[in-house]
């Protein structure tokens, strides 16, 4: 039982349960529509670059443009979070992204494009992020934690399966039934996503703010106490080691999360060479495996344990990735090959899904005081997601100086090194939280 509920009679304690999981739905609906738009470069890549008429390093240098806008807004983000509605921020965020996805479906200049993204990184990062992250953790009980984070994962997972899966018909129904350019089949996929985030943002405005839960009755307690002071509160979390390994385990777990974003462009080269929409189609399918992924691994972090969920993963991520790199090169036959490298495809989908929906579990695992949570999670942020500027770069670099298979090989090899780091850094969380349990005994 929440121990915040203790002495409240059944019947209200199943309806502030129900009022909880209703919130987590809303909450799980804004992320899984928010982000679609912004990495359509996942499904669409190839499209993509003749819509705009860019190449590879100049999508690079987009997505790097979007990463950095995010590094510099998490601890602002982390800190609108612990101070305004998160209701206001998150139909405020998902209005102005669909506002924008409509400008970027006019095909505009590279300079346009660069602002267009450096606008999304404050609409889903500055006012976006970790309101959400924080309602999550707010709403969720003690023993809750690993389910309601793997919810919002797998659940926001499911989102984009659906929606990316409308997309897709509708992509495959415009250029190859009807026989449309790629580029205008990639329009109305545009459009789909924009009008989807608009329309949700103005339905959640007009739904009835639910009752305070008690976690948050205490914060606005502890805020009427207690004066905020930014650098005391820095150096409070820089003085928790736990939020490092976490940060830690978070900057690995990301970065396999973006080499999922070149699986469609990698089943496209070599000699797999499948079509825009057979690849489409596999990474699509891929998307499904979030729901599996995330709340299977949250579900199983609970009844077992989170850390010793999310090492396994790990380890398995980075076994996978050195297969993709290494399977193009043994000279299976064409059709076993394909088969077998669309398995491992989606198997690295359920790990990586599993990954996030677990690490920021951890958070109550750290000892954090909840009226700072918000800015904790912009610290975690900052230094987890902070490949969003580097590695698309790298990305960038690596597939047009290695041209076709060669530079995702390297890419992946590198990713599946990282994986490997991040496994170590949640056994050294595990011993820590070992170390720390005996000495509470004691």
């Amino acid at each position: 039982m929440d121990k915040t509920l203790t002495g409240v009679t059944p019947a209200v304690i199943e309806t502030s349960r129900s009022q909880r999981y209703v919130q987590l739905m809303l909450l799980v609906v804004a992320a899984g529509a928010i982000y679609p738009l912004l990495y359509l470069r996942q499904v669409y890549q190839t499209p993509m670059l003749e819509f705009f008429h860019i190449d590879n390093s100049q999508l690079g240098y987009l997505y790097s443009v979007l990463g950095t806008v995010f590094l510099l807004s998490y601890l602002p983000s982390g800190w609108l979070a612990d101070r305004i509605a998160p209701r206001f921020l998150i139909c405020f965020s998902l209005i102005a992204t669909g506002a924008l996805g409509l400008v970027y479906s006019t095909a505009p200049s590279f300079g346009i494009l660069l602002v267009v993204f450096c606008c999304w990184g404050l609409t889903t990062g500055l006012t976006f992020w970790a309101s959400i992250l924080k309602r999550v953790k707010t709403i969720a009980a003690h023993d809750e934690q690993g389910r309601f984070f793997g919810l919002l994962d797998g659940g926001r997972g499911l989102i984009e399966a659906l929606l990316a899966t409308i997309a897709l018909v509708i992509f495959a129904t415009a250029t190859e039934k009807h026989g449309l350019p790629t580029n205008v089949g990639f329009r109305y996929v545009v459009y789909l996503y924009s009008t989807f985030c608009i329309g949700l943002g103005l339905l959640m405005a007009l739904v009835k703010e639910p009752p305070a839960t008690p976690q948050e009755l205490q914060q606005a307690a502890d805020n009427r106490t207690q004066k905020h002071n930014l650098w005391r509160d820095l150096v409070t979390l820089m003085r928790i080691p736990q939020l490092w390994l976490m940060a830690a385990i978070v900057f690995c777990g990301y970065q396999i999360f973006w080499a999922t974003y070149s699986f469609s462009a990698y089943l496209q080269v070599g000699d797999l060479k499948m079509t825009v929409v057979m690849a489409g189609t596999l990474t699509t399918l891929k998307l499904w495996m979030r729901p599996v992924g995330g709340i299977g691994g949250g579900y199983l972090g609970d009844r077992f344990s989170t850390l010793g969920v999310l090492t396994t993963a790990l380890f398995l991520a980075a076994i996978g990735l050195v297969a993709l790199a290494v399977l193009p090169t043994l000279h299976i036959a064409p059709h076993v090959g394909v088969a077998v490298i669309a398995v491992v495809v989606l198997v690295i989908g359920i790990l990586t899904y599993a990954i996030r929906g677990l690490y920021w579990s951890l958070l109550d695992d750290c000892g954090i005081p909840l009226r700072i949570t918000g800015l904790a999670i912009g610290l975690v942020s900052l230094i987890g997601y902070s490949p969003d500027v580097f590695l698309p770069l790298v990305n960038g670099w690596t597939t047009e100086h290695f041209p076709g298979l060669p530079g995702y090989q390297i890419y992946f090899s590198y990713i599946a090194a990282i994986s490997v780091v991040g496994g170590v850094a949640a056994l050294a969380l595990t011993r820590m939280r070992k170390t720390v349990t005996k000495d509470a005994i004691r």
